[in-house]
């Protein structure tokens, strides 16, 4: 099939088929399409949907993300996960903002030196926004074209992805770039789907490999697997005498890089010890939790909360840069780790039913 034609029928296809009322097509910019196609890495739209919406509210254009601070940003993408992006995003805001005034860089070479934007990215960007003849090679776009050629390896791999973005070249016009750019996303996130493509109403599947060969399957091949290690650490949820919890901004990069978390320690033992020295408190009581389990993309962690009641017997000022005072009932406004935001939740549930029965 010529590229001509593979184009023309995926275009038609999304003519009548194609997504387009997500929230990021309507009154398109170079700041909505960069905002969705971050949060969109590693996560599917419907998750994404309410995040986007919430975040535009906020943050309406590039200058205002620029302007407000990393703790709100982080705050606002609290429970996408992999919070790097949302760090770079801010990073990249602050660049646009000075250095471009405010408009996004029309040069793919320029915008893929923004941080956290490569090439796929980048390209969406030029397309999407400005019809500009740029491939991408999004995880849809990967999956629908390994399953048409058939193309073996995982896609990750150097030499496919080279393979990969010379296909993605080929097939896309220069006329319609925009409307083929998220057709051909939309193909592989609505038919070309990772568990159950829908072949029968693929306009490629005549001349599908993997239709034809009856291994859908089969491709993209998985990334070879590796033993995923397990770690194991203590939060110590600490309370006062005012019932507030205390929450520890953690370092800016690394596991969840500039959040708030609840101190964290290494093991339970010589905890009272550990907590006099480093904060100045006396442990009055405490009780530990069941263990939680958290999966990150490189490693497994197993959390074991201590709920602890203290004592503050050094006169501090603890609410500094990186030590805030918070009560469970209230907003923080702070970037917080799932699993903390969780607990906190459920720390001031526990309350609430304790308050009710007495």
């Amino acid at each position: 099939m010529s590229p001509q034609a593979f184009s023309d029928l995926v275009l038609n296809w999304f003519k009548q088929n194609g997504r387009k009322n997500l929230p990021w097509q309507i009154k398109v910019s170079p700041y909505k399409v960069w905002v969705s196609e971050i949060m969109l890495q590693q996560t599917q739209v419907i998750t994404v949907i309410p995040y986007f919406k919430r975040f535009m509210k906020r943050f309406p254009d590039v200058q205002t993300l620029a302007n407000s601070s990393l703790d709100e940003v982080l705050h606002y993408w609290t429970g996408l996960g992999y919070y790097a992006r949302a760090r770079n995003l801010y990073k990249t805001a602050k660049i646009i903002t000075k250095e471009y005034q405010g408009n996004f860089p029309l040069s793919l070479n320029e915008i893929m030196s923004l941080p956290g934007i490569g090439r796929s990215t980048a390209g969406a960007i030029l397309s999407l926004s400005y019809d500009k003849c740029f491939p991408i090679l999004d995880g849809n776009v990967k999956r629908v074209l390994t399953r048409y050629h058939g193309i073996k390896g995982w896609p990750g791999e150097k030499k496919i992805e080279n393979k990969l973005w010379s296909l993605a070249e080929l097939y896309t016009p220069r006329k319609l770039t925009k409307q083929y750019t998220q057709a051909i996303m939309d193909l592989g996130a609505t038919v070309c789907t990772r568990r159950k493509p829908d072949c029968d109403i693929c306009p490629l599947t005549l001349t599908c490999f993997a239709r034809e060969m009856g291994k859908q399957h089969d491709f993209p091949e998985k990334k070879p697997t590796a033993v995923i290690p397990k770690r194991d650490t203590v939060f110590a949820i600490m309370e006062n005498n005012n019932g507030e919890i205390l929450l520890e901004q953690r370092p800016s990069s690394g596991i969840w890089g500039g959040l708030w978390c609840f101190p964290e320690f290494s093991s339970h033992l010589r905890i009272e010890e550990m907590i006099k020295r480093k904060y100045g408190f006396n442990i009055k009581q405490q009780k530990e939790y069941k263990p939680i389990k958290h999966a990150f993309t490189h490693f497994h962690l197993t959390i074991r909360p201590i709920h602890i009641k203290i004592r503050i017997y050094k006169d501090k000022d603890y609410d500094t840069k990186v030590l805030k005072w918070i009560h469970p009932k209230t907003n923080p406004n702070l970037g917080l780790p799932a699993p903390v935001l969780s607990m906190l939740i459920d720390l001031n549930n526990t309350k609430r039913a304790v308050l009710n029965e007495s």
